[in-house]
């Protein structure tokens, strides 16, 4: 699943192509992508909307419209592509906004999700999908006390609380896998035996496997989305039996909170209390 820097380059990447332009048509072409409103009220409401800007939200991205927000995400397999002209529909297409620019120059905006998770929102009232999100781990209001203080209000194995979105926005999989060897915590170590010196290497950590994740146009690992090479500086994420590029140990795969997670036994180990 694309993550914060996977979701983040999608946003920059389209936005100098659509920015300022006109959707004149949607092509609705999976009825179940689209989660709000019913398909004809879509295809009404969004008729002759500007976009205004591209942003990211967690792992949500938003087409800010002229009278709502286009919210997409993106799931398993999404992604999003702006293509000149218009052109024949390609096979996992579910949605295509056709786009008029000032001069007339037409373009298409196009949502292509091989395995039908993604899904579309439009409206008026983005908090409502979004207001329940945790802070995004690269502004301000994350600092490393609020994630100190926060994972000692709760006693839960830190790996899985880190891919709660309600807690903090946009870190996935991998990010979390990454984020724990660069701070040297076991994913199962519980949030409530964290101290502070360890809560400031994780959020630093955080930060910075985010930046580099983002500098690289994200992670290129499988069929789906193909937008960058930070796969080529993975740490321990997707290197079962390969040896840590720190101690030499074999990495690890084992299941935590019944997702895939990568760790070498002896830089993360855990503490018994």
């Amino acid at each position: 699943m694309p993550e914060l820097p996977e979701v983040e380059t999608v946003a920059r990447r389209i936005e100098k192509d659509v920015v300022g332009k006109t959707i004149i048509s949607a092509d609705l072409r999976w009825a179940r992508t689209l989660a709000t409103p019913s398909p004809k009220k879509f295809k009404e409401q969004i008729k002759n909307q500007k976009i205004k800007s591209v942003s990211r939200r967690a792992k949500y991205l938003i087409l800010t419209l002229e009278n709502y927000n286009l919210l997409i995400h993106l799931k398993m397999s999404g992604d999003l592509t702006a293509r000149k002209g218009r052109i024949k529909p390609e096979k996992h297409d579910r949605l295509i906004l056709d786009l008029k620019s000032a001069s007339g120059t037409r373009s298409q905006l196009a949502f292509n999700d091989t395995r039908k998770f993604g899904k579309v929102w439009l409206t008026n009232q983005p908090e409502k999908i979004l207001g329940k999100l945790g802070p995004e781990p690269l502004e301000k209001n994350f600092t490393s006390q609020w994630l100190y203080e926060n994972l000692r209000k709760r006693k839960r194995q830190i790996k899985p609380l880190l891919l709660d979105q309600t807690f903090l926005a946009g870190v996935g999989n991998i990010y979390a896998d990454e984020s724990l060897h660069k701070a040297k915590i076991h994913p199962q170590a519980l949030t409530n035996s964290v101290s502070q010196k360890q809560a400031e290497a994780l959020y630093e950590a955080i930060v910075s496997t985010l930046k580099e994740g983002i500098r690289r146009n994200g992670a290129s690992i499988d069929w789906v989305y193909r937008g960058g090479d930070y796969q080529n500086y993975f740490r321990v994420y997707d290197r079962e039996d390969e040896p840590c590029m720190v101690c030499g140990t074999k990495i690890q795969k084992i299941i935590v909170g019944q997702r895939g997670t990568h760790v070498c036994p002896k830089c993360q180990k855990v503490e018994r209390k």
